[in-house]
């Protein structure tokens, strides 16, 4: 499967005249599925503009060595540990003469000495140029040191020549870079999670909630992340960090996450229902805080919308994964959940040992079978769910 899902990018410019096809490979990076960051020498700038590669990749485009709108002025320091892959598209002649050297006299030579990330180039130059031998013996030099050598191709050259040494047409460079970055169990798989509790308003300073921290949500949306999908977090009010490379909406009631979830799962491969959301709100929510009386208070409850059996329900639905929090009869109690909701694959545990935890034990529920997950740290078996979830897509 060609993805770039969750990847990281760093494209480097260098001044050759195919720095014009820098614009559609950004592009390509883009809709398959990467985040791309935008390196310029100043002599590419001189072949197509920064503006429009900023433009293509949504993000500023760097250009030198020292920014003063950086932190702390050490913008390259910044872009080396952000990279998955640093891509260099089109590499001159002259940037492989002085990456062979080590030199670091501009953003981009820098930041690729002191990145971990894998680093791709793909030479572009003239066919005679190419055919130096200093030139191969530089590029020799670089894929000894683990650098990924793309191309050159053979054709029509922009001086009139027709030989080795023209830059990868893009389709082929993405496909490289596809080839470079391990493909996860979940590679380009939509997935909506919801985690946390809600709170539900009986009047401007009090609510009804619940005791989930959100944890299990979270390790499920890192580790899915991890493993390639695109994740998309819907998470009630908790006190954790979104997880890496996850885009979250944070909602507080259960009417927010409702409307949330509908939103967002029509395009989904995989709804995971983990959030504690509140079965009953008040009917009337009090304008004032509600003053103490010597005599009880009521309030009238009335049900939220059960937002997983709406989503089971859609004409065009996802593979719909349900949790199941039980203080009695787990099994009997997951079980008839599963059915009543009808639900692919519903997890089970104990929701006295589960809450604010950082380890859980669970018992995969579905319709071939229950299977008892062993107990471990929650990213743990966040990754032992997903495999399983992984099954039920093949399937």
């Amino acid at each position: 499967m060609l993805s770039l899902t969750n990847k990281r990018i760093l494209l480097g410019i260098t001044g050759g005249i195919a720095a014009y096809k820098s614009a559609e490979l950004c592009r390509l990076l883009i809709k398959a599925g990467a985040e791309v960051r935008v390196v310029m020498t100043r002599a590419a700038t001189e072949f197509i503009t920064p503006l429009t590669m900023q433009a293509l990749s949504g993000n500023r485009v760097h250009l030198e060595l020292l920014d003063t709108e950086a932190e702390a002025a050490m913008g390259h320091i910044e872009l080396a540990r952000w990279a998955d892959l640093v891509l260099v598209a089109p590499a001159t002649a002259d940037f492989l003469a002085r990456m062979t050297q080590s030199q670091a006299d501009d953003i981009l030579t820098t930041l690729i000495l002191a990145t971990p990330a894998t680093i791709a180039i793909a030479p572009a130059m003239n066919q005679g140029m190419w055919a130096d031998a200093g030139v191969q013996d530089n590029v020799g030099k670089l894929a000894e040191r683990g650098y990924h050598i793309l191309g050159p191709g053979s054709g029509d050259q922009a001086c009139g020549d027709v030989g080795l040494g023209r830059m990868l047409e893009p389709e082929q460079i993405v496909t490289a870079c596809a080839e470079l970055s391990p493909v996860g169990l979940l590679a380009g798989r939509h997935f909506v999670i919801t985690g946390g509790p809600t709170r539900e308003a009986i009047d401007p300073v009090r609510y009804i909630s619940n005791h989930s921290s959100g944890k299990m949500a979270y390790a499920l949306a890192a580790e899915a992340a991890a493993a390639g999908a695109r994740v998309t977090l819907i998470s009630g009010p908790v006190n954790l960090p979104c997880p890496d490379r996850v885009r979250r909406i944070d909602v507080v009631s259960a009417q927010d996450m409702y409307q949330a979830v509908m939103a967002e799962v029509d395009q989904a491969d995989v709804f995971v229902g983990v959030a504690a959301v509140a079965d009953y709100r008040p009917e009337q929510i009090a304008s004032e805080k509600i003053k103490k009386h010597d005599d009880a208070m009521q309030i009238k409850l009335v049900r939220n919308p059960d937002i997983i059996s709406a989503v089971a329900e859609l004409d065009k639905r996802p593979l719909v994964v349900g949790f199941a929090a039980e203080t009695e009869n787990l099994i009997a109690n997951a079980e008839n959940k599963l059915s009543k909701k009808r639900l692919d694959l519903l997890f089970a545990n104990d929701a006295a040992s589960t809450f604010n935890s950082d380890s859980i034990a669970v018992t995969a529920v579905s319709k071939s079978g229950n299977n008892a997950i062993e107990p471990g740290s929650k990213s743990a078996v966040a990754r032992a769910m997903l495999a399983m979830i992984a099954e039920q897509l093949k399937a």
